[in-house]
């Protein structure tokens, strides 16, 4: 699993993901395409998209509902990716969908591994490898980032950091993807800034690599601290992604 054989599978689980084609992500030009559901979409959406953007850099791809289609053209072909995402023309965008009953909801950063920078980072404490049966105590709050109770059976895989017999950090991975396993983790607050949170996601990713899937994290823009153990693990940005819902 090298670094261009993940890339390929990323692009081309967005490609279904957005009903497009994954050369369109580096086309050069700002696309919109109409929304259809795929049973290999990443599990985590729910299709088709009223407007789901996504942006690798070069350009963004829209994939919309049929009516809003001309609304969000509109609007890409004024604004440049590098800008498509931020305010004040954020705000311009949500202007123009108002009347369809959207407004924008959420925004992340999504990252993909170097594989040949991945290395198992180390905490103080014992690491433990985790699997499904063992998930059935630890749907709490503490661990929300790490666990979705909503769609436990696409929980696969995790570690936990231990201190003695309590668990003080925990990363676990979903299977959104046909081929691809997103990260989460969790570290109580208490044990917070001692290389936990890298210890797990970077043992983790290795996991996951082992049985041919490709890792990756997501984080919200805000979240500084998030992006910065995804960069301490050996994770780059890869895409942006802009999601909207209906306002009821």
């Amino acid at each position: 699993m090298d670094h261009k054989r993940i890339w390929e599978i990323a692009l081309q689980q967005s490609a279904v993901d957005l009903n497009c084609k994954a050369e369109d992500f580096f086309g050069g030009e700002n696309r919109v395409v109409v929304s259809q559901d795929h049973p290999d979409a990443k599990k985590y959406y729910k299709l088709p998209h009223v407007c789901q953007m996504v942006s690798y850099g070069p350009c963004v791809i829209a994939s919309v509902r049929e009516d809003v289609k001309d609304a969000v053209e509109s609007y890409l072909k004024k604004v440049p990716a590098s800008h498509a995402f931020e305010t004040p023309n954020l705000h311009e965008l949500d202007a123009l969908v108002r009347p369809y009953g959207l407004k924008s909801w959420f925004m992340g950063e999504c990252f993909l591994p170097e594989a040949e920078k991945l290395q198992p980072l180390s905490c103080g404490y014992e690491m433990r490898l985790l699997q499904q049966p063992d998930f059935a105590g630890l749907y709490l709050p503490q661990w929300s980032n790490a666990l979705c109770e909503d769609r436990k059976q696409l929980d696969v895989l995790g570690i936990g950091a231990f201190d003695g017999d309590e668990m003080v950090g925990f990363a676990a991975c979903s299977a959104d993807g046909v081929e691809m396993w997103q990260i989460g983790v969790d570290v109580l607050p208490e044990y917070r800034r001692k290389g936990i949170a890298a210890a797990l996601t970077s043992r983790l990713a290795l996991e996951i690599l082992k049985r041919g899937k490709v890792p990756f994290y997501s984080a919200a823009w805000c979240n500084v601290a998030s992006v910065r153990n995804a960069i301490k693990c050996g994770f780059r940005p890869a895409w942006v992604e802009l999601g909207f819902r209906q306002t009821d």
